[in-house]
């Protein structure tokens, strides 16, 4: 058997969609072992356009191949964003005009690599399967500002889910808030495989707690877009704190000027703004921090989503404040204790919970036994391999 997985973002990149499909190819590949190969398709590392990480255009590991595509520099934009899959989509036809597979595999966030799996699947007659880890048609016309490209893209966007979606014999969801979006699609089966804690995470140690006067630090680490709004949250609580409290965030994103100028017009001294950091430096910066903050735009596209931020913060002994609404927020409350759920945008409630709730750390034993990346992985692998009709799981094994 021959399997293209296709993955617009790839080790070494800094994004959940590397975290999650490198382990993830490496795991087909396992499980395939001499019965089959895994092609992936994937980009050079892009993810932030302040972050550059050196990979290979070509490996070979065993039974698995991996090609990586260059792709613009894009600053996070919608449009540059556009540009940048065109060029992905182009090179991955070029790279597979003349093979054959017998299933492709898409892990997609932003739809696009979702259709360019459903197009060569089509194609080629295969089976198509898919790892949906957005619902990036109800975000973006929801963000959208312009009424005249949202009457434009609306239309296009829904043709495009259609042709997808209603051709995948598997669809996998990150999130169990997607479930009603798939309604219309009943060909094909489901599963709920969410996102994972990755071992790295396991091993953060808590410093002794700071003395009293000591500043409390307040870490939020990853995207700084739209969907995570923290121009609307952050300057606002950090004033409300004062000098008590110090809010960190490490990042990139097509919002951070937006949190830069917020934070510069209310004159903060207590927002500290840095640029993305490899894993390495990240893990101790979670250890250095007292909370693990996460955040996402008030908005009602985002009830569905659950952030797999979450699962990093949630392997850590920090409490973790999360200003999420619906699922996530349900999410939250059911499996991580030690945290506080609060209102999108609304910075009183999260002030008051700062000032008024003792500090304390809390080994979450339970989480990380459900949410391992390796367990998780390992049986997202397997159902892909029995949708694609292989059922042994013998093979060859991969550190990655």
């Amino acid at each position: 058997m021959k399997l293209l997985f296709l993955t617009y973002y790839f080790e070494p990149d800094l994004s959940a969609g590397s975290f999650r499909n490198t382990p993830l190819a490496y795991e087909l590949a396992r499980q395939l072992g001499d019965s089959g190969t895994v092609h992936v398709i994937t980009t050079q590392p892009n993810r932030y356009a302040s972050f550059r990480a050196e990979a290979m255009p070509s490996e070979q590991h065993g039974n698995l191949h991996i090609d990586r595509v260059s792709v613009p520099d894009h600053t996070s934009g919608f449009a540059d964003q556009i540009k940048s899959y065109v060029q992905f989509y182009r090179q991955a036809l070029a790279l597979t005009r003349h093979e054959t597979y017998d299933v492709v595999v898409a892990s997609s966030s932003r739809l696009f690599s979702a259709f360019l799996g459903a197009y060569l699947a089509r194609k080629r007659q295969v089976p198509l399967i898919l790892d949906i880890r957005d619902l990036f048609r109800e975000n973006i016309l929801e963000l959208l500002k312009n009424p005249v490209a949202w009457l434009g893209l609306a239309p296009t966007l829904k043709a495009v889910e259609k042709y997808t979606f209603s051709y995948a014999s598997h669809i996998n969801l990150v999130s169990e808030g997607f479930g009603d979006y798939f309604s219309d699609y009943p060909q094909a089966t489901y599963s709920y495989f969410t996102n994972g804690i990755d071992d790295p995470f396991l091993h953060i140690n808590s410093p002794v707690g700071p003395a009293k006067g000591n500043v409390r630090t307040i870490l939020y680490a990853g995207n700084i877009g739209e969907g995570q709004g923290l121009e609307k949250i952050i300057p606002d609580a950090a004033r409300q704190l004062g000098t008590g409290f110090r809010f960190v965030v490490i990042g990139d994103g097509g919002t951070k000027h937006k949190l830069e100028k917020a934070v510069d017009d209310a004159y903060l001294t207590n927002v500290d703004i840095r640029p993305p950091v490899n894993r390495a430096t990240l893990l101790a910066e979670y250890e250095q921090a007292d909370y693990l903050f996460l955040h996402l735009n008030n908005l009602r596209a985002f009830e569905r989503c659950l952030p797999s931020k979450l699962f990093e913060y949630a392997a850590t002994d920090k409490p973790v404040l999360a200003g999420v609404a619906g699922y996530a927020a349900q999410f939250v409350r059911q499996h991580v204790p030690n945290s506080f759920v609060f209102e999108p945008g609304n910075a009183p409630q999260l002030v008051h919970y700062l000032h008024t709730t003792p500090y304390h750390t809390e080994t979450r034993t339970a989480f990380i036994e459900q949410f391992g990346r390796q367990s998780i992985i390992h049986s997202l692998a397997n159902q892909i391999l029995k949708t694609a009709g292989v059922r042994r799981e013998e093979g060859l094994m991969y550190n990655v």
